[in-house]
């Protein structure tokens, strides 16, 4: 079965495929960096930073630095690394996984249910998707079996639509799903570099389309993500490279690196997954945020900083479609329990 294949973790190496697919994501956050009209970001987290300023009483400044961050995601205590994020460095960025590390569950999967409810496919799709939501949420891993089954779902609905249209509708989307599920405390934690002058950037495999949406919502700088073919604006249903995952990942990091002059041991990363250790391995501040099982060992063994922003309720959220009905969320659960019960014992 798919779903024995998505517990066993697979250690990655760099393909030729992952470095194109590095190099594409790279090459489109570049694109839409330079082409991006700041004003027009409603959500700009410096303009919402001088609105929170202008409401507080003088002689309430929020401080600076981690210790801002650990404030605002209701933490004690501060990095014993000195100033950090330092400020005014042109060579250092923060680089964000997206999928339980900036937001709750899965973009791609809140995404499906967006466009399931615009007709874009039918309840067996649904179906499809609340499992591996489910599996998702519940097995905490990413594994790449599992990847590559939500892709070739995502790209069978998407093949044959405008970019336009479904950019557009993505717009709705995180408005209707995903606005909602982002994470206080990883906020904080890139309004912390954002404030310093830093540049801050999503890397997901998540749509790049999808991904510089939160990323714009959120006022970050871009988004690193998934590239998916097109001709004349329309989409083929293939992608450029595979999914940005795993190393795929670090090559996107190393190449957007590359042609900003940044210095990776100035920069910072974070994530949940022990399948983004190539990219965390790759800056000198790599962070492991709400982590999962085999990270939190390997970021304690490699001496790297720990947050966890879940609460128990939170953590143990499935975040199913509401379309879907109790008894198939329900035996989803039980399943991927099950399965995840029989592996480890």
């Amino acid at each position: 079965m798919a779903a024995l294949r998505w517990l066993t973790p697979r250690r990655q190496s760099p393909t030729e495929r992952s470095v194109l697919a590095g190099e594409a994501a790279a090459e489109a956050a570049l694109a839409a960096d330079r082409s991006s009209a700041r004003a027009d970001a409603p959500e700009d987290l410096a303009h919402a930073e001088q609105a929170e300023q202008a409401r507080r009483p003088e002689g309430r400044e929020r401080p600076a630095g981690p210790e801002a961050a650990e404030s605002a995601a209701g933490l004690h205590g501060a990095d014993a690394t000195g100033e950090f994020p330092v400020a005014a460095d042109p060579r250092a960025a923060a680089f964000f996984d997206l999928d339980n590390t900036v937001m709750q569950g899965a973009a791609l999967f809140h995404f499906g249910r967006g466009l399931y409810k615009r007709k874009f496919f039918d309840k067996r799709d649904l179906l499809r998707f609340a499992w591996q939501q489910a599996y998702f949420r519940m097995a905490g891993n990413e594994d790449p079996e599992h990847m590559r089954d939500a892709r070739d779902s995502a790209l069978s609905i998407v093949k044959g639509h405008r970019v336009e249209e479904l950019t557009g509708i993505g717009e709705e989307i995180y408005d209707e799903y995903m606005a909602g599920k982002i994470w206080p405390g990883t906020r904080a934690l890139a309004q912390a570099h954002l404030a310093a002058g830093q540049r801050v950037w999503l890397v997901t495999a998540a749509p790049v389309e999808t991904a510089a949406i939160i990323a714009r919502r959120l006022g970050l700088t871009g988004a690193l993500g998934t590239v998916a073919e097109s001709v004349d604006g329309v989409y083929t249903g293939r992608l450029v490279g595979e999914p940005l995952h795993g190393p795929a990942k670090a090559e996107a990091v190393r190449a957007l690196a590359m042609a900003e002059d940044l210095d990776l041991s100035r920069c910072a990363a974070y994530s949940d997954s022990a399948n983004d250790i190539p990219m965390l391995s790759l800056v000198g501040h790599p962070y492991a945020i709400n982590p999962d099982a085999a990270l939190r060992r390997h970021a304690r063994a490699e001496g790297w900083r720990l947050r966890d922003y879940r609460t128990g309720r939170k953590a143990a959220r499935v975040g199913i479609p509401a379309a879907v009905g109790v008894g198939a969320v329900t035996g989803g659960v039980l399943a991927a329990l099950a399965i995840r019960r029989r592996n480890s014992a």
